[in-house]
């Protein structure tokens, strides 16, 4: 399937496409991030870790604005995105896709109609009905799941839903992919097959894609950089190579599975 860019674009491969600049956000009295800057690059795969609580998730959700910062500046391809409006934002969506940890797959739709959903929902008024079908099949091809449309979603492994929902986000063609902890819950096979198809996404499509993970198989065989999120920004930003010789005792900590599994470890005492 040859990935079409339908928008123009400002930054080239290899330059910085997504920033996020001292940007602030709290849920009340909890403060998520303090001074959060980061900037991925046009076409390489970013992967953020850190522990639970420390808002990995809510990066991904800020970015496509699910959740508005309280101060600081994202931008995406030269465009200020922290004030748009909704109508804008439509705009952006279909440009950058959210993969969301569970797949979320409508049980009440076979699997080739769970594919076409977005496709119906944003280009039902510029694509025909044998288009769609047409680029169905091709994103069910490219997660290795040909001619499975007519399958229900109660028929499929964890594995598979995984991958569904993978082509369904496929489908739209976006520019940008996040994936939102996209092997928790798999077994280390299905979780091998993710990790594998993430890489081979990005090497035929060539999208930017940011992974959200703690899985330290995930993040050293998918990424190009990766960044370490603690206390409300961002500690440590490199390669692979980077992070594997680090002497950051946090990060050490972490990649060797020792770190705390949440920031808030206190809290959660606590309450329970």
């Amino acid at each position: 399937m040859r990935h079409h860019q339908q928008h123009s674009q400002i930054a080239q491969p290899g330059e910085v496409l997504i920033r996020f600049e001292d940007v602030k956000k709290s849920f009340g009295a909890k403060a998520i991030y303090s001074g959060l800057s980061l900037d991925i690059r046009r076409g390489e795969v970013m992967t953020i870790m850190g522990p639970s609580g420390v808002g990995k998730s809510v990066l991904l959700k800020m970015l496509i604005g699910l959740i508005p910062v309280d101060a600081g500046s994202i931008t995406f391809d030269g465009q200020e995105l922290t004030h748009l409006h909704e109508r804008d934002l439509v705009f952006l969506r279909r440009r950058i896709a959210y993969l969301f940890q569970g797949a979320a797959l409508f049980d009440s739709l076979d699997v080739g109609e769970n594919v076409a959903y977005g496709l119906r929902e944003q280009f039902f008024d510029t694509m025909t009905n044998d288009e769609i079908l047409a680029r169905v099949g091709q994103s069910l091809a490219l997660v290795g799941l040909p001619g499975i449309e007519a399958m229900r979603p109660s028929d499929l492994s964890g594995g598979m839903k995984k991958r569904v929902g993978l082509a369904r986000t496929l489908a739209l063609q976006p520019e940008v992919l996040l994936y939102d902890e996209p092997t928790t819950g798999l077994d280390p096979i299905n979780t091998a097959r993710i990790n594998h198809l993430i890489a081979s996404i990005q090497r035929t499509l060539g999208l930017t894609s940011i992974v959200v993970t703690h899985d330290m198989g995930t993040a050293f065989h998918v990424s190009d950089r990766l960044a370490m999120l603690s206390r409300g920004r961002v500690i440590a930003c490199g390669t692979k190579e980077d992070f594997r010789t680090s002497t950051d005792d946090f990060v050490r900590q972490f990649i060797e599975g020792k770190a705390p599994e949440s920031e808030d470890v206190a809290s959660l005492l606590s309450s329970s």
